[in-house]
């Protein structure tokens, strides 16, 4: 399998074994858990943990449906069974009747053949075994185009996340490169209200110096950019596991969400705030991607 996969697909398979054609289609849409719904004849109720066993190889998680028909070309599959004495029972009854009124011809045989349970159809026993090898082939192919579908829109999904995350990247470098000038900003934005406040007052440089030191804290996301591009790397790597990742994925993306609130809470500024916006986007953008993956 390349990884990773999307769990939306459709598949097909048919396999023809003697006179019979087993045809299973197979739908998948994304999902919490693995949940695989099988409609079947009921004769085959039997086979269904196997079914299930043979699905769960390919899929971990997904909202899984599942439709198996057979089409049967055969006519000596079919077993009759005749009843003789309830058909000499019908055949004394038309002849007690048609004596006692005077009806000629009235008990011929296909007359009897038609009343009820003279004639049965008789349930032959069917080979579980045989029929289940039958029924794999099919699964098997339907698995394997599905499986196609699931690889090329795990791809593309890959792919648009890579990008996105070079835009986070980008991004976030650029927020990093903003500060040390904000810091500088508050800092002029500071001495001038001072200056109004306090007009020709002498202000302490020490105490100027230490308001400074306090804006540049609030301000400090240092913490938050480090484990942003930490967050970015994990993911990037995820992407790269020959293994399932959907969850881990989506778990990373909620602390991308938790890093750029935080942020956005620190900085007063309007374009880094113009920044943080763009990167919730493109987060937002990504979940709704992950969610399709496996």
């Amino acid at each position: 399998m390349k990884y990773p996969l999307s769990m939306t697909s459709f598949g097909r398979g048919e396999y023809k074994a003697d006179d019979r054609t087993w045809t299973i289609e197979l739908r998948s849409v994304n999902h919490r858990y693995r949940d695989i719904k099988i409609k079947m004849p009921r004769s085959l109720g039997a086979l269904e943990e196997r079914i299930k066993k043979e699905i769960t190889t390919s899929h971990s998680r997904g909202r899984i449906d599942v439709m198996i028909n057979m089409d049967d070309e055969g006519s000596d599959k079919v077993s009759l069974r005749a009843d003789l004495q309830l058909a000499w029972e019908y055949y004394r009854c038309l002849k007690e009747i048609s004596l006692e009124l005077g009806i000629e011809d009235s008990a011929d045989l296909t007359l009897i053949s038609s009343f009820k349970d003279v004639i049965t159809s008789v349930d032959q026993e069917e080979d579980l075994d045989e029929i289940w090898s039958a029924i794999q082939k099919a699964l098997k192919n339907a698995l394997s185009e599905a499986l196609h579908m699931r690889e090329a829109e795990g791809k593309a999904l890959r792919d648009d996340l890579i990008s996105r995350l070079d835009t986070i990247s980008t991004t976030t470098a650029g927020i990093e490169e903003r500060i040390p000038e904000l810091v500088k900003k508050k800092e002029a934005v500071l001495k001038e209200r001072l200056d109004n406040l306090l007009g020709t007052i002498d202000i302490d440089p020490v105490r100027l110096a230490q308001e400074v030191t306090i804006i540049a804290d609030k301000s400090d996301v240092t913490e938050e950019l480090v484990r942003l591009r930490s967050h970015v790397d994990q993911f990037s790597r995820f992407l790269e596991l020959k293994e399932p990742v959907g969850r881990r994925l989506d778990f990373l993306l909620q602390e991308f969400n938790r890093e750029v609130n935080t942020m956005a809470s620190k900085i007063g500024d309007g374009e880094i705030a113009h920044l943080t916006v763009n990167l919730k986007n493109e987060i937002e953008k990504m979940r709704e991607q992950v969610q399709n993956l496996e």
